[in-house]
């Protein structure tokens, strides 16, 4: 019997921007993944925005706090699922920070999230270094 796969469908909000174009690079070549982008003369048209944030199934928002938290805010489903790499939503109680490297409970919570805030590099290592010492 065959398997049926389901092409999962990523909109990265922001693409144009140095994070968006690495993330880009990055999932381009995946044959398992739809990227999902708005052509370019409508990608400030808040309008087709959300049309793309509401069709995907993960929002990368690579994307200035302001603007994330616009985006998250067009979400009208509970399928979407978010990855925020700015530090709109770090702290934010509906979001789960994205630090599995502090165990396994962490890696748990933020497989079965709708919304990852990614930690930045400065955070990481400092969090890193000192979560062993605070545990």
């Amino acid at each position: 019997m065959e398997r049926l796969s389901t092409m999962h469908k990523i909109f990265i909000d922001g693409r144009e921007g140095t994070t968006g174009l690495e993330i880009h690079e990055r999932l381009k070549d995946r044959s398992d993944l739809e990227l999902l982008q708005i052509p370019s003369e409508s990608r400030k048209d808040p309008a087709v925005r959300r049309e793309y944030v509401n069709a995907a199934d993960v929002v990368i928002t690579c994307l200035p706090d302001a603007a994330a938290k616009e985006t998250v805010a067009m979400i009208e489903n509970d399928r979407t699922r978010v990855l925020d790499p700015s530090t709109a939503h770090r702290t934010h109680p509906d979001f789960v920070y994205g630090v599995p490297e502090l165990g396994k409970e962490q890696r748990l919570a933020i497989s079965r999230a709708r919304k990852v805030s990614n930690p930045g590099c400065h955070a990481v290592g400092f969090v890193a270094l000192l979560y062993p010492l605070v545990k």
